[in-house]
């Protein structure tokens, strides 16, 4: 086939033509995957860090975390926003448009990174002082923050060409570079940390310096493989009149993007509203939410790789009016979710006290208090995976406020006003059961939204 030909159109679109079951499997495994090979690399480096350099060292990461994944949350709006044109134009097979999508948001993420890291370079001190950051932590913190700052057009640039690819349709590719960026930051870190053979000692430095290099390896990488491959949305010699800011699409990029980034800011505010409450009732509480909320996480990575899935298969189906296959892959992405979440959490039911006991000493109070945790919280993270595969198909028309008030009332309205609650009444056993009640909340509200709102009617641009 010609280059021409390619460029035309992607070859072979199985999210509009293929079986609905197996397609949706087999594209959401690679994220699900990335997940949990994103969440292993936090582990690791974490365990090089906190056993090698001490507490304040891996409090110090902890801090830079909180404030990279706060930076990372308002860049996830615009790159699913992206996902969605791309796709919704894929599947009306124009792919004129969807490059001018490229164009601009690659332009739009350029402009945003370099901006965040001058920001970060001026002002890293001041946030630090901000978040209450302890004296004997502030160098360590300073000296991680400062070189991840100078690493974030690269991982802007790695997540962007990333959802990229996953809204054409190809959430292989991007899994493998994942894979590649992963493998090499965990081979770097003690490399740098400890100044193995010719590399220098940089202390905590050093793993902040190892994640930048593997987020610049595997994006450079990529990008090659991509342009060799000659994929049909790369951006060729006589298209670079592309890169530039498209007001047209500029704006539903930043009008529907921004709401889809709120979206994770209120989860992880709720978080730390909770947190607090928990550490009202002392450390072996806190140490028991810790460990539940560990393995509570592997409940909710099936829910957050299928809503991610089921937003790229049904914008590229709403683009082509297959209105049939956008239903069926939210039933199938609904029953998934009931036997990956399910089968997850079943497991850590079953074995409840053998999972805690990989975090907490088998024999003191805190197990208990997670076990109880478990018992009353391990059901609603199956229901949250109900909520993320349905709120993702309204999301791909275009339709983002709504899921938006969800999930703020579920979590702002309802879990936290009635978790403190509880815990005053009841004490704190009780309060864990606002986690049923704002996850099916949002079950029900989101399910009526599909079957009765106005979504469909919903416009990207």
């Amino acid at each position: 086939m010609s280059e021409a030909a390619t460029n035309a159109r992607p070859i072979d679109n199985k999210l509009i033509t293929g079986p609905i079951a197996s397609t949706l499997f087999f594209f959401a495994m690679p994220v699900l995957l990335g997940n949990v090979l994103q969440s292993l690399n936090g582990s690791v480096n974490s365990i090089w860090v906190g056993k090698f350099l001490g507490e304040n060292a891996l409090a110090a990461t902890s801090n830079a975390n909180i404030i990279m994944f706060f930076l990372l949350s308002t860049i996830f709006g615009i790159g699913m926003a992206a996902t969605i044109l791309i796709g919704q134009s894929i599947g009306a097979k124009d792919v004129d448009k969807a490059k001018r999508v490229v164009g601009t948001s690659a332009v739009f993420f350029v402009i945003l990174s370099i901006f965040i890291t001058a920001l970060g370079a001026v002002f890293t001190p001041h946030i630090l002082v901000w978040m209450n950051t302890p004296t004997e932590v502030m160098p360590f913190a300073l000296d991680y923050m400062r070189i991840m700052f100078l690493g974030i057009p690269f991982m802007f640039g790695l997540n962007y060409v990333m959802t990229v690819l996953r809204g054409s349709g190809n959430s292989k590719t991007p899994f493998y570079f994942l894979l590649l960026a992963v493998f090499l930051d965990i081979g770097l870190n003690p490399l740098f940390i400890f100044g193995m053979g010719p590399f220098p000692e940089m202390g905590i430095a050093g793993s902040a310096l190892s994640t930048v290099i593997a987020q610049v390896v595997s994006l450079v990488l990529l990008i090659i493989y991509l342009y060799r491959k000659q994929y049909f949305l790369r951006i060729k010699r006589d298209e670079l009149y592309l890169l530039r800011l498209d007001r047209e699409i500029l704006s539903a990029l930043i009008k529907k993007g921004l709401p889809m980034g709120l979206q994770m800011i209120v989860v992880s505010s709720s978080g730390i509203a909770l947190i607090n409450l928990v550490n009202t009732f002392g450390a072996d509480s806190a140490a028991a939410n810790g460990a539940a909320m560990q393995l509570s996480s592997y409940i909710q990575m099936p829910a957050m790789a299928l809503g991610a899935a089921v937003s790229s298969i049904t914008a590229q189906n709403i683009g082509a009016n297959k209105w049939d296959r956008v239903h069926r892959t939210t039933l199938i992405g609904v029953i998934y979710n009931f036997l990956m979440a399910g089968v997850v959490a079943g497991i850590i039911y079953v074995f409840n006290r053998e999972a805690l006991s990989l975090f907490l000493p088998s024999n003191g109070p805190a197990i208990e208090i997670g076990i109880q945790i478990n018992n009353r919280t391990l059901a609603a993270f199956v229901l949250f995976g109900v909520y993320m595969v349905v709120a993702g198909v309204i999301r791909s028309t275009g339709s983002v406020m709504v899921p938006l008030l969800i999930t703020f009332t579920a979590l702002w309205v309802i879990r936290i006003p009635l978790a403190y609650y509880l815990a005053d009444q009841y004490g704190f056993n009780a309060l864990w059961w606002s986690f049923p009640a704002s996850f099916g909340m949002a079950v029900v509200v989101t399910c009526l939204y599909y079957s009765f709102g106005g979504w469909k009617k919903a416009k990207m641009i």
